[in-house]
């Protein structure tokens, strides 16, 4: 080296050999440009050994780690623990020891040539993170033990040296990651992952926390809910997976609507728990798997093949809008088999056959009706409880019931008079204008029409017993039901009051 290139680069010019080694080293470091200079730090207060010899000794240790030179490294390890010469726990700029770093490299003979050599002192972030990374994890999770107070407080460094966010813990970052056998590890050691506070929670932890860093709150929020969305952490931790999985879809849904600068990543996570229920029905092998989880209900006891189907699961995914859950080919397989029992063969017969079948259901509804009141248990009154017969039914009676109301609205009763002839003695009634007549006595046909009244009311009140109140107004279709049943009643009421006050 010239001396030219010393004075460009700062160096002094040695005055003796013995400060030979220490300018060779920082020669190498600075030509390499390389942040692993600070590696270096300053040298203990005990090490006797010439500053040049120190600096370079350390300089080959971090390349040997950084270069992936195994015989290299196992040399000066060795040397080192005979000697002490070299800090074989130190770090880098970014905070790394010598396993971290073998483990970045993804270098597994590295790796355990330090853990055989128990570099692993220095903290215990350095374990968890590299448990985290999951590149080692069958050398780890026997190397050492975990406390609660590790598995919470695991960044025992300053924040501006930290390597993530006070807020990642190891089980967050390991469900960021979705690895599933290092979740599993660090529940099984005691981890848990607590539920995030309420977006509008006013505790002095959240109010502190807004104040201080808004952004590092929402944030922090976020990448807690991105951790319970971890299908692995769902599956390991939960005992209801497809239950968590829709109540945190519907969860994130509302906060979607409330955070609007984070919405699309609040949407992402709900897509994400839509998917991993959904994916769960594929692993269903036959009609009773899929009876079983449909209609598992969490207070009830356990479905038996046979009974009758109440799909409670189903309905709670209608309820939180779980659209590929409904969707999916195999629930839509299953509601088309108990939609057409009763009836085997139809969905195959060309669309004439059914429509002849369909019409033959309808015209028979008040046969099926009047046995299914007299015997609701017979094999012929089981048949009203099917689906598809009792939709054609109760399609049928509406229809009478419309027809009904168009005879009455038009004084069928008047019509029939006239085309058949009147009594003598009641000449005088159609002399009266039928739009002004008032307190008559109700005809056959509005004595009908009540008694059709009176049955939808009735199949109302039994939908509120069923389903309760919250859940009745929550579907516009009952308010709508609601509101003509009372105009219905309302009719009544006024005629009533006509026929004995006119």
């Amino acid at each position: 080296m010239n001396e030219r290139y010393r004075e460009n680069m700062h160096i002094p010019v040695p005055s003796d050999t013995k400060e030979t080694d220490k300018i060779k080293a920082i020669t190498i470091f600075t030509l390499m440009d390389s942040p692993l200079l600070k590696i270096i730090g300053q040298p203990e207060a005990t090490n006797i050994q010439p500053m040049g010899q120190l600096v370079y000794d350390r300089l080959r240790y971090s390349l040997a780690i950084g270069t992936r030179r195994i015989r290299s490294l196992h040399r000066m390890v060795i040397r080192s623990t005979d000697t002490g010469i070299i800090n074989i726990n130190c770090v880098d700029p970014l905070g790394r020891s010598a396993l971290l770093m073998a483990i970045d490299n993804e270098n597994l003979e590295m790796v355990e040539l330090l853990i055989e050599y128990k570099i692993v002192d220095r903290l215990i972030a350095d374990h968890l993170i590299a448990l985290v990374l999951g590149k080692v994890v069958d050398m780890f999770k026997d190397e050492f033990s975990l406390t609660p107070r590790d598995l919470t407080s695991w960044e025992a460094v300053p924040t501006e040296r930290a390597t993530f966010t006070p807020d990642i813990t190891p089980l967050i970052l390991a469900a960021h990651r979705d690895n599933y056998e290092i979740i599993k590890i660090l529940l099984d050691r005691g981890a848990t992952l607590p539920g995030p506070h309420d977006l509008r929670c006013g505790c002095d932890e959240c109010v502190t926390s807004r104040q201080e860093d808004s952004l590092r709150h929402s944030r922090s929020r976020i990448n807690a809910y991105r951790a319970l969305a971890s299908p692995s952490l769902i599956a390991l931790s939960s005992k209801d997976p497809i239950l968590t999985a829709f109540e945190l879809s519907w969860e994130l849904r509302r906060l979607s609507f409330m955070e609007h600068e984070f919405r699309s990543e609040y949407q992402e996570l709900r897509k994400q728990c839509q998917d991993f229920a959904t994916a769960l029905l594929d692993h269903t092998r036959s009609s009773f798997e899929l009876e079983v989880l449909l209609n598992h209900d969490p207070s009830g006891p356990p479905h038996e093949h046979g009974e009758r189907m109440h799909l409670n699961r189903l309905k709670l995914a209608i309820k939180l809008k779980q659209k590929k859950f409904v969707a999916h080919p195999n629930v839509q397989q299953l509601l088309a088999s108990i939609w057409y029992e009763g009836l085997p063969g139809f969905r195959r017969k060309n669309m004439a056959l059914q429509a002849l079948q369909i019409v033959k259901i309808g015209l028979l509804f008040p046969l099926f009706s009047i046995v299914y009141i007299l015997a609701p248990h017979s094999s012929f009154g089981q048949t009203m409880r099917k689906p598809f017969i009792k939709f054609i039914c109760h399609s049928a009676s509406y229809l009478l019931f419309l027809f009904l109301l168009i005879l009455a609205s038009q004084r069928i009763e008047t019509v029939i008079l006239d085309l058949f002839g009147i009594p003598p003695g009641d000449q005088e009634i159609l002399d009266v204008d039928p739009t002004i007549r008032r307190g008559s006595p109700p005809t056959l046909v509005e004595w009908l029409i009540l008694a059709w009244v009176f049955g939808l009311i009735w199949s109302e009140i039994k939908q509120l017993w069923d389903v309760g109140l919250r859940e009745y107004v929550g579907d516009m279709w009952n308010v709508i039901d609601f509101i003509t049943n009372a105009l219905y009643v309302a009719t009544i009421g006024l005629r009533i009051v006509a026929y004995y006050q006119v």
